[in-house]
């Protein structure tokens, strides 16, 4: 009773959400619960016809969410314990395996490939969330959250970084640091700013993206971390935690969502036209229509 209590709240707090905000909620539109049926949800990632693929790592499957008649069912289980996904250019998807704090791709047909499993021969603390950039390249954040299934080990890096690896895979390396616990990541369709939150400093930074893959220009975006992260067509910028909170370009909050979950953690852009807002949050994800669409794929 409780939790159907909250959801109606959160409905309502959509809904009624001051008119001065940014219209980029559709008209009428309502949090809409999906399914309650897991653990925790995370790293939710749109392929090209709309399906959103997402986590529940305490129970290592990867679910897949058909968007055209709103059914969830297993994709991948067991899953390497993958949290953040992505998909590439080719249709395989990345995934932020921290079974043994590895990345992988998996192609269609479920077929694994280890692209990242140290640096420098250490073990890295977790590779937590992805973006790909338009030509290929990858970037990611490495936290270190300590999982029940690892091993104690001493070989372990422990700096908290963000990595890039090139189109061509040769390699990764270190494009950012000085982080508390860097989470969320999310760049511009124009492959040329990258966003990156570091929850544990409540703060989430914007870079340039060099032509070397490089960053540079680090700049304090917003006063608030995230754990996941997601942009739209207007430039808008979406973090998660509480609910979820959305700012414009320039930084300034122009909306907040309520979600009934204590804890949000990721979300993104799904349906045929990228215009349904998908949320993973704890043990349920819900869809929203939007009035704004994702940029991940362009006809």
């Amino acid at each position: 009773m409780m939790k159907n209590y909250l959801f109606i709240f959160a409905v309502l707090a959509v809904v009624t959400t001051s008119c001065k905000a940014q219209n980029i909620i559709a008209e009428g539109a309502e949090l809409t619960l999906v399914s309650d049926q897991y653990e925790f949800t995370e790293g939710p990632a749109v392929a090209k016809n709309g399906d959103v693929y997402f986590t529940d790592q305490p129970n290592d499957r990867i679910i897949k969410w058909n968007a055209s008649d709103n059914s969830v069912s297993d994709w991948m289980k067991p899953s390497g314990r993958s949290n953040g996904l992505y998909f590439d250019n080719d249709g395989n998807l990345l995934s932020c395996a921290d079974e043994k704090n590895e990345l992988w791709s998996i192609d269609p047909e479920k077929n694994v490939t280890v692209l990242v499993d140290n640096y420098e021969d250490k073990l890295l603390g977790g590779p937590n969330d992805l973006w790909i950039h338009p030509n290929g390249g990858i970037y990611f954040t490495d936290p270190l959250y300590d999982r029940p299934w690892w091993k104690p080990t001493e070989n372990r890096i422990q700096e908290r970084r963000v990595y890039y690896m090139p189109a061509d895979k040769s390699r990764i390396t270190i494009v950012a640091k000085d982080f508390v616990m860097p989470n969320g990541i999310i760049g511009s369709s124009d492959g040329k700013t990258l966003y990156v939150a570091d929850i544990g400093d409540k703060k989430t930074y914007v870079y340039s993206i060099n032509e070397d893959g490089s960053l540079s220009e680090r700049k304090v975006f917003c006063e608030l971390g995230s754990d996941g992260m997601t942009l739209d067509n207007q430039g808008n910028v979406y973090l998660t935690g509480n609910g979820v909170t959305v700012f414009d370009k320039t930084g300034k909050q122009i909306r907040h969502i309520e979600v009934p979950e204590k804890w949000t953690a990721n979300v993104t852009f799904g349906g045929p036209d990228q215009n349904i807002l998908f949320i993973t949050a704890m043990d349920s994800v819900y869809t929203l229509k939007m009035v704004v669409n994702g940029v991940r794929y362009k006809n």
